[in-house]
This record gives C-alpha cells, structure tokens and sequence, in this order.
C-alpha cells in the first residue's frame, strides 16, 4: 500500500508537469512565428528555436514538481507519511526528478554547444558563399567544433574540480588525485553537469541583468504612456518629407547647366533619397496603422492597458523587494561567501518565502505562482531585448522587430531566453530560499536537542520548519538545490549578480520614466526597403 500511493504521488506530480509541457510548447510555437520574418523563414531555424526555447521552458517545470514531491513526503506535523518512512522509497521517487534533471540538462548542452551554433552559422554562411550546401556545413561544423571544446572543457573541469580535499598535511599528491577519481564514480557525473550548467547560468544572470532588469520597468510603463497621436506624426512625417524633398532639390540644380555633382554630393543625394523612400513608407504604415481594426480595439482598450500596467510595476516592485530583503538577510545572517550564502533558516520577512508554502497548501496555486514567474521573466526579458536590441560590446547585431526577424537574430534571441530562463531558477531560489530547498517540509525536534521520528511526549517536543542546518534524516532537499549549489562559488557570484540586478532595475526605471511616448513607427527602419508594406505589421 505504501509503494502504491507513493507512486499515486508520483503521477500526480508527472501528470500537471505533461499538461505543463504541452502548453509550453503551444507558447513556444506561437511565440517564434510572432517575431520571425516569413518571407526568410526556413524549417530548419523555426525548429531550433521552438525546440531551445521550449527545452528551457520545461526545465524550469521541473522546479515545481521537485518542490511538491519533497513536500509531500511529510505530514504538517513533521512526521513522514506512511509510504515515505523507507528512505530507499523517498530516494527512489527523487531519482526520478533527479534523471530528469541529467536528460533535460544534456539535452541544453546539446543546443547551446552544437545544435544551436551549427544551424546559426550555417545560415551565416549562406548569404556570404555561393558554393552550395556542403560548402556551408563544412563551415559551420568548423566553427560549431569550437563550441564543443568549450563544453568538453566545461564538463572535464566540473568532473575533477576538488569539492572535497582533506587538508591533512599528511594526505599525499596520490590521495589527493584517488579522492578526485571515487568523488567522480560516485557523484554519477553531477558535478560535471552542474558546472556546465552552472557556467550557462551565469550567462544567463548577465543577460538577465542587461535586459529583464530594464524589461522589468520598461514593459509596465509603455503600457502607461502607449503611443504618439498618429496624426500628430503624420504632420510631423510631412513636414519632414518637405525638407528632405527641399534638400534633394537643392542638390539636383547644382546640375542644371551640364555640370555632373560632385562625389559629396552624389553621396549625400543618395542618402536623401533613401531617407525619403523611408518617410514616405512611415506615412504608408501609419495610414494603415490608423484605419487598422487592432488600432481601434486598443483605443477602446486603453484604460485596461494602464491598470495592467500598473499592475505590472506593482508586480515588479514586488520582486524586486523580496530579492533585495532575501539579499540583505544572507548579507546579515548567511554562512558568509565561502558557503555561498547559505542561510540557516529566514530571520527577515521576505513576501514571496511566505507566500508559496501558504499557496502549498492548495495544490497546484504554487505551481501556478511558479510558471506565472517564469512566463512574467520571459516576457520583460523580451521588452528589453525589443528596446535595445542584441549587441555585443558597442556593436549592434540585431533587431527583434515583430514578424521581421532574421533567422540568425531569431536564433541569438532564443538562445539569450534559454540562458535567462535558465538563471530564472535561480532567481526563483533567491526570492524564496527556504521554499526551493524544502518546500513545506516540518521537522519534529526535542528542547533538549535530541531528533525523533514520532511525535511521543507533545510537551517535550516542537514542530520546525526545515532548514539547512536541519537533520538531513529529517528533510529531504530538493534536486534542484544540488544542480544549483553545487559549487559554492557560483552561488556567490550569483549573490552579488542579484544586487547589480537591483541596481540596473532602479537605473531602468528611472530612464523608463524620463522617455517619452512610444512612437508607431519607431520600428519602420531604412533596412526594410526590401520589405513589401504587406510584411510590416500595423498592429
């Protein structure tokens, strides 16, 4: 009976998280023929980034079905339920989350160190030779090789790197590197995982930084604000088309007698030209734009649109609060940098640490408040990227425009989301600490110190919270702790990552406050001459 509903348990848990993974990717599909170009849409690219944005999205699913599992072993008393009192029982069902974890995981290594590259550089070739398709995947298998060193390296340093090393001067060279080789047979390869993905993460908390950050602030207050009048733009179109018309004419009677132009001035007639071939498609895009269906629903929207945008901002403030309160207590209370921060138990009020063991209560509400996080993360994650663009260092690689993506920005993109939404668990972590590490699990602790499994004298005993200086016989840890800290190091870069994030949230919100109405057609740039007006959406 005891085996039988643990499994019952277990397929509860399995059940939410297929439903869970068939919405992802619905959203996955939706999302990337949203932003990609359809006239350069290629079977090939759509794939990819449907695959790695949705294999990042079900990673992230894991979470909550850890967190309910470990949960779910013990009673509020403390105490662990009738099939959970055989700790070969409990291991076995968070094996299973564990081997998940271990598929999912080499399954992004796959994408971002291979998959990913490859197909990347195999449309970036295409455009530059014209030596057909081996020329091209002979190309981008050099460059994706690369790649593959870099995960080799990343895997080999995460096997041996020493976790573990006696500090006994009597220890030989000999010791130390058997001691290296039984850690890696018994570990079952998790080390070398977990710094791979660990290394992943912390790219992903940069990019978290540079664009959720400013998402977080910008996405609320454009909702706000909404846009420029059209006709004020259309008046202000035309006026610049007339001084632009002006300037070329100025130009063109420089020749009227027989004389050629100048190389300046064939220059800068040329660019006069294009600038104005770009007005005139504005004043085309915002004649649509104004007689367009959608253009009228949001007008008749608006007041929606700004409650939900300051609900966005309160939203915003909210996690921003709980991760600088979360912060301050490990600043205060932790075991210090050399243990990652740990904290022993929470001694300052953090929101949302006492928030998701209260929605425990009611399952699913704390797996919904989860995947409602991780879809919020991946939304202003992607309003920052459409207001500033991919760069690296000063140079501008791409622009994520709606339904005019490249195949290579579209692929830069998901790649940045799958890095982001991997550094999300960790975010999710540092909001509610004591939540990711035990869920709502209790313990049963006796005054004078001594722990016992049954309740026995209810005066000589106290119901705790589990905490990390709890008794491991007592409180099951979840798996996505042990992938997260498995490195103490990490963990405390990831600390001072959470206060830059705060800093570059505030600096956003600021910057978002002193920018003006979002123009209509602040999107129509001179590099889509090569579009139609049927390829640039109005709405």
């Amino acid at each position: 009976m005891a085996a039988a509903a643990a499994y019952t348990d277990l397929l509860i848990g399995w059940c939410i998280f297929g439903l869970l993974l068939l919405a992802i990717l619905a959203f996955c599909w939706v999302y990337v023929r949203k932003y990609q170009c359809h006239r350069e849409s290629q079977v090939i690219s759509t794939i990819t980034a449907i695959f790695s944005l949705a294999i990042a999205l079900i990673t992230s699913a894991l979470l909550p079905v850890d967190i309910f599992l470990v949960s779910y072993m013990k009673d509020l008393n403390g105490t662990f339920k009738d099939w959970a009192e055989n700790n070969s029982t409990r291991l076995q069902i968070e094996d299973t989350v564990l081997f998940g974890y271990y598929t999912l995981y080499s399954i992004i290594l796959f994408c971002v160190f291979l998959w990913i590259p490859f197909v990347y550089f195999y449309y970036e070739e295409k455009g530059e030779d014209d030596g057909g398709h081996s020329v091209q995947i002979k190309s981008a298998l050099k460059y994706t090789f690369v790649f593959m060193l870099v995960c080799s390296c990343l895997l080999l340093i995460g096997a041996f790197a020493p976790l573990d090393i006696p500090r006994d001067k009597n220890t030989t060279d000999f010791d130390k590197i058997k001691i290296l080789f039984e850690e890696l047979g018994s570990n079952q390869g998790l080390a070398a995982l977990s710094f791979s993905i660990s290394s992943l993460t912390l790219i992903g908390m940069l990019a978290a930084i540079t664009y959720t950050a400013y998402g977080m602030s910008a996405l609320p207050l454009n909702l706000i604000k909404g846009t420029k009048n059209v006709r004020y733009e259309r008046l202000e179109n035309t006026d610049d088309i007339e001084d632009v018309e002006q300037q070329a004419e100025r130009i063109k009677s420089k020749c009227k007698d027989g004389r050629p132009l100048s190389s300046k001035d064939r220059q800068t007639l040329y660019r006069l030209e294009e600038n104005l071939k770009t007005l005139r498609r504005r004043i085309r895009h915002l004649d649509n734009h104004e007689h367009s269906c959608w253009t009228k629903c949001c007008t008749v929207m608006r007041p929606v649109k700004i409650a939900w945008g300051i609900f966005n901002i309160l939203v915003a403030l909210l996690f921003v609060v709980s991760l600088f309160l979360s912060n301050l207590d490990k600043a205060l209370h932790s075991a210090g940098i050399e243990s990652g921060f740990v904290l022993f138990g929470s001694n300052i009020t953090n929101p949302l640490n006492i928030l998701l063991p209260v929605l425990q209560t009611v399952f699913p509400l704390d797996y919904l408040l989860i995947a409602t996080i991780t879809v919020y993360f991946l939304f202003t994650s992607m309003a920052g990227i459409r207001n500033m663009g991919i760069w690296f260092f000063w140079i501008r690689l791409y622009k994520i425009r709606r339904g005019r993506t490249r195949p290579q920005g579209l692929l830069f993109l998901c790649m940045i989301l799958l890095l982001i939404v991997l550094h999300t668990s960790y975010m999710i972590y540092s909001l509610a600490p004591q939540y990711v590490m035990y869920g709502s699990q209790k313990y049963v602790m006796k005054i004078n110190g001594t722990f016992e499994t049954n309740m026995g004298n209810s005066s000589h005993y106290v119901t705790k919270d589990c905490t990390a200086d709890a008794p491991e016989d007592q409180c099951t840890v979840t798996r996505t702790y042990l992938f997260l800290h498995k490195f103490w190091f990490f963990s405390s870069i990831y600390y001072f990552g959470n206060w830059a994030f705060i800093v570059v949230f505030i600096i956003g919100f600021i910057v978002s406050c002193c920018k003006g109405k979002k123009s209509v057609i602040e999107e129509v740039e001179e590099d889509d001459s090569d579009l139609s007006d049927d390829d640039i959406p109005y709405a």
